[in-house]
């Protein structure tokens, strides 16, 4: 059990499972921090985040600021007299907040910094084909995950890999990389060594910025391992998405899964090919076809293509833009 009073910083389910495993080797959390609840979903109904779910079950003080400046809130921050303040997946911290525990404040990022810093680095790292990803954790300084690295780990990214079972690994991985950062943060404090860090080579850095709608957009017109790895790269969500023509109506599609077969056409890229024997749907793009396995046409549930195109007529025309 450590001695260290630690501050726990997160908000979505990849934190939760760090906050968890702090818990279970019964590191002393003095409070945990999360985003404000809001109104989510079709219902606009009012929504907890994971990390709050996870810390009430565990009967953890929690605090949730909406402006981390707020002098209420630093004051309370103050009061609790944290060691340590840990940050898996949460908000940019102004500097009176990073600064306060005496041993500083570390994050959790998923990538092996200075690569993909941002805020999507999951998905970037599949987007663009990456082979291998990994976790960070990195003490806290002015610019965005651009601290001192103190323990990093690699993790392969699978051909069959999305962003959804990449961000599994990578937050199991993450869990155990933070408890080894933690102690070793202990020991150091407890036995007066200083940590080794290693600074970020700026040479190195590479961006992952948030996601847009436009960014998800399929582009026919790339070739069909691009296409795959967008796909991929943004599955199960934000997920990747096309506009259908059908006989000149207008849907949006979101695609979760598909596979490329590298062939030679003269057909224009986006034109969709249905095969009624084997429920087949495929799409042409610059250097063969993409075969569509999962889809959410607009207003309709997801669905497999064989059961979309049981129940959906598709004109000989239609095409994917």
């Amino acid at each position: 059990m450590t001695s260290l009073k630690v501050i726990f910083m997160g908000t979505p389910q990849f934190a939760v499972e760090s906050l968890k495993i702090l818990l279970q080797h019964k590191i002393t959390i003095a409070a945990v921090i999360t985003a404000p609840d809001k109104p989510a979903g079709r219902g606009r109904q009012v929504k907890m985040s994971e990390v709050k779910e996870f810390a009430l079950s565990q009967n953890l003080k929690i605090l949730q600021p909406i402006n981390l400046k707020d002098n209420d809130f630093i004051n309370e921050l103050k009061i609790l007299k944290a060691d340590l303040q840990i940050v898996v997946a949460f908000r940019m911290l102004p500097e009176v907040v990073w600064n306060m525990p005496r041993l500083g404040t570390y994050n959790l990022h998923a990538s092996l910094l200075p690569k993909y810093r941002g805020a999507a680095p999951i998905n970037w790292a599949i987007i663009n084909g990456d082979t291998e990803s990994g976790i960070t954790t990195f003490k806290l300084k002015h610019e965005i995950d651009a601290g001192s690295i103190l323990m990093q780990e690699k993790v392969s990214i699978l051909n069959s890999d999305t962003a959804g079972t990449l961000h599994d690994k990578l937050m199991i991985s993450g869990a155990q990389l933070l408890l080894k950062t933690i102690n070793e943060i202990e020991k150091a404090d407890a036995e007066n060594y200083s940590l080794h860090f290693k600074e970020q080579d700026l040479s190195l850095v590479s961006h992952a910025p948030k996601l847009f709608k436009e960014t998800m957009k399929i582009n026919w017109n790339e070739s069909g391992e691009k296409i795959i790895n967008l796909i991929k790269g943004l599955s199960p969500y934000p997920t990747a998405w096309s506009l259908l023509n059908n006989a000149g109506n207008e849907k949006s599609i979101k695609i979760f899964s598909a596979t490329f077969n590298k062939d030679e056409h003269n057909l224009i890229n986006g034109t969709c090919i249905n095969n009624a024997t084997t429920k087949d749907l495929k799409i042409a793009c610059s250097n063969g076809f993409v075969h569509l396995h999962e889809i959410q046409l607009e207003g309709k549930n997801k669905m497999t293509v064989s059961d979309f195109l049981r129940g959906f007529k598709l004109n000989t025309n239609a095409i994917l833009t």
